[in-house]
């Protein structure tokens, strides 16, 4: 469920339909920095989560799996 809402968000803005989750989305330029803003914002909106500054590694937002991983630890 967490998996396909980031998936599903992700695909508004780009075409997911080739990603992995291990793809790195900044690397692959499918993202960029100012985009992980309006990710921060999202995860933080539809998971009821906050996100802390110390959270904001690039290592928690560079693919699916990372993203994926982070809400899950936030929610346990």
């Amino acid at each position: 469920m967490v998996r396909d809402k980031i998936i599903a968000f992700l695909s508004k803005f780009v075409d997911v339909s080739e990603l992995k989750d291990e793809d790195n989305i900044f690397d692959t330029g499918l993202v960029n920095s100012l985009f992980a803003v309006n990710l921060v914002s999202f995860i933080e909106s539809e998971f009821d989560i906050s996100i802390e500054n110390s959270e904001l590694d690039l290592d928690n937002f560079k693919d699916i799996r990372s993203i994926t991983s982070l809400i899950e630890r936030k929610r346990s």
